[in-house]
C-alpha cells in the first residue's frame, strides 16, 4: 500500500510482571524465578504493539490511573511507536497491574488487578474513527469497546472484537456490534453455554450473528465460518516448541486486524495472524516476542508455500 494502514486498538493497558519458573505452583510456598521482565502490556496494548511491528500506524485508546504506573505504561507503549494520545488518565485511580508466571512449557498463570473506577464508560469517542482502516477492541473496557465498534461499523471499517473470557452480559453487549468476532474457546463456550469443541462452537456462534466468526484454539489452530460455503473451515497453526504463550492471542488479534485493514482475504489474514502468534511463542517476555513483518511473511512462506503473498 502507498501508506501504512491506520489501526485503533481499544481496551486493556496493564503493567505486567512476568516471572519464568520451571513448573507452575501447585501449592503455597516460595518459588525462585529463572528470568523476569516488567513491561507495559494488556490485551489491547499488546495487540497495538504487535500491529505496529507488522507495519501499521497504531493508536491506543485505553484508561489508566493518574499514578506513576500510568506514566510508566504510556512511556512503555510509546517506545514501541504506538500513539498514546488517546489514553485517558482518571484522577484518583490506580493503573492496572498483572503478575504472571510462565513455566518451561510456555503455559502461564495470570493474576490481574483492575481499578474499576478507571474503567468507567467514556462519554465520547476520542477521535473521528473514519480516519482508521480498522478498529480492534477487547472486552476489558466495555463502554469504550461498544462506542468504537459502533462507530467503526458506521464508517464501513472492520469492527473487530477480541472476544475473550468475560462476563456473559459483556459478551452479549459487544457481540452484536462487531463486524468480525475472533473468540477464544472459553469465550465461545460462555456464549454458547456448552462444552463444545472449537469447530462446533464456531458454527454455533456464527448462527447467533451476521458477523464474521472465528474461534482460536492455540496450537490446534483456528476455525472460521465460511458463510458462502455454509460450513466451518480450519487454519492449522505452525508447529513450534513454545517457550512463552503469554500475549500470543493479543499478537494474533493485532496481526489479524492488520490483515483486514490491508484487505487481505480472510483466510490469508488468519494465516498471517497464526504465523505472528507462533513466532511470539518462541520468545519469553510476553508481547516483547512479537515478530516484525519480514519474519511473519517468512513463517507464512514456510508453512503455506502455495498460498498468496501478503
Amino acid at each position: 500500500m502507498s501508506r501504512p494502514v491506520k489501526l485503533l486498538s481499544v481496551g486493556a493497558l496493564t503493567l505486567d510482571t512476568i516471572l519464568r519458573v520451571d513448573t507452575l505452583p501447585a501449592h503455597q510456598g516460595k518459588f525462585i524465578a529463572s528470568d523476569a521482565v516488567q513491561i507495559a502490556s494488556g490485551m489491547a496494548a499488546s495487540a497495538a504493539c504487535a500491529a505496529r511491528r507488522l507495519g501499521a500506524a497504531v493508536s491506543l485508546w485505553a484508561s489508566a490511573g493518574d499514578d506513576s504506573v500510568g506514566d510508566q505504561l504510556v512511556a512503555g507503549i510509546e517506545a514501541e511507536g504506538v500513539d498514546c494520545s488517546f489514553v485517558r488518565r482518571v484522577d484518583g485511580t490506580r493503573s492496572a497491574l498483572a503478575s504472571i508466571l510462565v513455566d518451561a512449557h510456555g503455559e502461564r498463570i495470570i493474576v490481574p488487578f483492575y481499578d474499576r473506577r478507571a474503567q468507567t464508560d467514556p462519554e465520547a469517542l476520542p477521535a473521528d474513527l473514519s480516519a482508521f482502516d480498522a478498529v480492534l477492541v477487547d472486552v476489558r473496557w466495555p463502554g469504550a469497546a461498544a462506542l468504537a465498534l459502533s462507530a467503526a461499523r458506521a464508517a464501513g471499517s472492520p469492527a473487530i472484537l477480541d472476544a475473550d473470557t468475560a462476563p456473559l452480559d459483556v459478551l452479549k453487549r459487544l457481540l452484536p456490534l462487531a463486524s468480525h468476532i475472533v473468540a477464544s474457546e472459553p469465550a465461545a463456550r460462555i456464549v454458547c453455554g456448552q462444552a463444545l469443541d472449537p469447530e462446533t462452537a464456531c458454527a454455533d456462534l456464527a448462527s447467533r450473528t451476521d458477523a464474521f466468526v472465528a474461534v482460536t484454539g492455540g496450537a490446534a489452530g483456528s476455525w472460521w465460518f465460511d458463510r458462502s460455503a455454509g460450513f466451518v473451515r480450519h487454519v492449522a497453526a505452525p508447529r513450534i516448541k513454545a517457550v512463552d504463550t503469554l500475549a500470543a492471542g493479543d499478537v494474533f488479534h493485532g496481526a489479524f486486524a492488520v490483515g483486514l485493514a490491508e484487505a487481505m482475504p480472510v483466510e490469508q489474514a488468519l494465516r498471517f495472524a497464526s504465523a505472528a502468534a507462533a513466532l511470539k511463542c518462541l520468545r519469553f517476555g510476553g508481547r516483547l516476542g512479537a515478530p516484525d513483518r519480514a519474519e511473519t511473511l517468512a513463517m507464512m512462506a514456510t508453512h503455506w508455500p502455495d498460498g498468496p503473498k501478503a
